[in-house]
């Protein structure tokens, strides 16, 4: 992002706006713009951010952007949230411009632990859809994506960045 004098990013599922502070320290030139799905996230994020960056109530499966708008589209620790994980990758895929990236973090656990706490979430109240595996993550984002690269955080996590070719 050092090439580019003021990259555009976006933060899909922002939540309260932890992650889009922190990139902004980060990146001070960057436009950014960061969407949620909950009126109560939209309007923490908005208050933590002050003005520094545009947040709206959005649907990370229907994207309210043009195609090619952002250089780096991050989403962390709600893509287990997402009914349509393939609808959401394709939108992320398509509001990034050429050469763009998708940097994506969320919740990881090993075979057993993930199988139990798939079959756990439909009774959930949290909104949790599905804890994906490597393969599942490589598989849905290697539709859209070349160089899909994911990485092991902690014991309960993982790290997956992606490029728009």
């Amino acid at each position: 992002m050092e090439d580019i004098p003021a990259p555009s990013v976006l933060d899909v599922g922002c939540g309260t706006g932890m992650l889009s502070e922190q990139l902004l320290g980060a990146l001070p030139s960057c436009r950014l713009t960061g969407i949620d799905l909950s009126p109560a996230m939209v309007e923490r994020a908005r208050a933590r951010l002050a003005g520094r960056a545009e947040v709206r109530e959005a649907d990370a499966e229907r994207l309210p952007f043009h195609d090619g708008v952002f250089d780096l589209v991050v989403c962390n620790d709600s893509f287990h949230h997402y009914p349509d994980p393939d609808r959401a990758a394709f939108q992320m895929w398509r509001v990034l411009r050429k050469g763009g990236a998708l940097v994506l973090g969320d919740v990881w656990q090993p075979a057993p632990a993930r199988a139990v706490m798939n079959a756990w979430m439909p009774f959930s109240h949290e909104g949790d859809v599905r804890i994906y595996s490597e393969t599942e993550l490589r598989a849905i984002l290697g539709t859209w994506f070349q160089r899909v690269h994911w990485s092991r955080i902690g014991l309960t996590g993982c790290l997956v960045v992606a490029s728009k070719g």
